[in-house]
């Protein structure tokens, strides 16, 4: 009997260290392999904490019994802890999937060798040691308990490794860049709306060239330095990088690698504080962008310095009082703006708008997208591609053809339903752009579904009750999803006077989906789905 329970304690002890070292590392992937991320998200988990430090504790008190030969009772509740265990790890659908990378398989490689470290330890402790049975089951007990930070470990273990693998696809890209000379390098950065500027620009300047842009949301040195290896060809003429950054520096590391012509500075906001910590550091940071494009246009000589354009959205106010270089060309919709958008028209086909460029050109430009937001980042593509030579009339055929950015205010019509999209990483003033664009939307009810922003240091809980204000003003129904995350939104919006008896609180995504579809299941109905946090924010 004590065999059998020993061969069913080790499956199970097997199951739970290779089931619990992958959900680790999933989430370790969802941080980006950053220990802040990571270690913001072993924060929520206690209850998980809980579980591996009492099967801890059983094992080591069943080693202390004698090897579980002399305690019956320990070894069984032992594995019962482990089988109780293993559910909680077995692979569950995830909003952004794992990847077994080659980082990940080298991860797992590290456990491995780890785990390896341990056996031969506890087995010459048995072996050498009086109390070699308790000193072994002490080892692997401890394992068991601190199986969330193994994979910590692992990540710290493999940092050297990593940064020479890096180093080396870093170079080849380099050397790529060299071999392109004549290939036009565009850099976009900003708090909020560099996804959409890169979509419209490479749309808009597909007019007249051959333009390779950074996919999806390859924004990192890593996904950069792919996009060139992977899909730079000798054709192409123009290659428009998008540029993330949470924390400081993080924009001259990229700009390190491509060395940008030109430069796109869509705004500045209070994101990702929980990183940068200050709004100096955000502000210091995406101004590399513009102090790369400026240090290229000094290396190449006075001639050249129409060669090299920075553009910044003159309608942001934290760039308006931090304007860097007097040479950038603004955009936007205010009156100083050197290009601007004027009599902006929103109708059920979309918004009509009229440009006028520094020359005091002007063309009229229709497009299916709806929102001030919209235009605003049109008009930076617009101001982009004019200035590369491309006419404002020449420009009118493809602004009709933009199409909507995935999961930013994207519209999504499902017959009496329309969908506001706009899932990707939210922060305060595009929460606020976005309750801007479902007002828009007159005589039909109006739901906002969120589980709040996060990543805003100190700030997070004063942004989500001022969003949760907002929504106040707005909205027919809210439904927030998560308790713990949603608090402030929810003290925002009852304090502003809205009916508790109209916002709900839903544990899941699911649940909340749910509930937005049977609400005055009869009435026409816009649903602003506003932020969607990833599994490593849930816990």
């Amino acid at each position: 009997m004590e065999i059998i329970l020993n061969i069913i304690f080790l499956v199970a002890y097997c199951a739970v260290v290779v089931l619990g070292l992958r959900y680790y590392t999933h989430m370790l992937q969802l941080s980006s392999y950053q220990f802040q991320g990571y270690f913001r998200f072993l924060g929520t988990i206690q209850s998980k904490f809980g579980l591996h430090v009492g099967a801890m504790c059983t094992i080591i008190g069943a080693a202390i019994m004698g090897r579980f030969k002399s305690n019956t009772v320990l070894l069984v509740l032992a594995i019962l802890f482990l089988l109780f265990t293993i559910p909680m790890y077995l692979p569950k659908p995830a909003k952004k999937k794992f990847v077994v990378t080659k980082r990940v398989e080298r991860l797992f490689v590290t456990y491995a060798v780890l785990a390896i470290l341990f056996l031969v330890v506890s087995i010459i402790e048995t072996r050498i040691s009086p109390r070699g049975n308790l000193i072994a089951g002490a080892i692997w007990g401890i394992y068991m308990g601190l199986l969330p930070l193994v994979t910590a470990l692992a990540n710290l273990i493999n940092k050297p490794i990593e940064k020479k693998i890096n180093d080396y696809y870093i170079n080849d890209a380099k050397r790529i860049l060299k071999e392109h000379p004549g290939l036009r390098i565009i850099g976009i950065t900003g708090s909020f709306g560099k996804t959409s500027v890169k979509y419209y620009l490479t749309t808009l300047l597909s007019e007249g060239y051959s333009v390779l842009m950074t996919p999806e949301s390859f924004n990192t040195p890593m996904g950069i330095v792919r996009t060139i290896r992977e899909h730079l060809k000798p054709t192409h003429q123009i290659f428009v990088c998008e540029m993330g950054a949470r924390h400081l520096h993080d924009i001259k590391e990229i700009t390190d690698i491509v060395h940008p012509d030109d430069g796109i500075l869509t705004s500045i906001g209070y994101q990702h504080l929980e990183t940068f910590h200050s709004l100096e550091n955000i502000i210091s940071t995406k101004y590399e962008l513009l102090d790369a494009v400026d240090e290229k246009m000094k290396a190449g000589g006075v001639s050249d310095a129409d060669k090299h354009l920075k553009f910044v959205n003159g309608d942001n106010e934290i760039i308006r009082a931090n304007m860097k270089y007097s040479d950038a060309v603004t955009y936007g919709l205010s009156e100083n703006c050197d290009y601007r958008a004027t009599d902006i028209k929103v109708t059920s086909q979309g918004t009509t708008f009229t440009v006028t460029s520094p020359s005091g050109e002007s063309a009229e430009y229709n497009t299916k997208l709806v929102g001030q937001h919209n235009v605003e980042n049109i008009v930076g593509a617009i101001a982009a591609a004019n200035s590369m030579g491309i006419s404002l009339s020449k420009l009118k055929i493809a602004v009709r053809r933009l199409q909507p950015v995935p999961h930013r205010l994207e519209l999504v019509k499902h017959g009496t339903v329309t969908i506001l999209d706009d899932a990707y990483n939210s922060n305060p003033n595009g929460a606020k752009v976005a309750l801007e664009t479902l007002n828009l939307f007159e005589d039909k009810l109006k739901i906002l579904v969120t589980p709040g922003m996060v990543e805003l240091g100190a700030k997070e809980d004063e942004y989500n009750a001022e969003f949760g204000k907002q929504a106040a003003e707005v909205c027919d129904y809210i439904i927030l999803v998560g308790e713990k995350q949603t608090q402030a939104i929810k003290k925002g919006a009852l304090e502003a006077g809205y009916s508790e008896d109209r916002l709900f609180v839903k544990n899941t995504l699911n649940e909340a989906t749910k509930l937005m579809y049977e609400l005055e299941a009869t009435r026409e109905k816009v649903i602003l789905l506003e932020n969607d946090l990833p599994d490593n924010y849930a816990g």
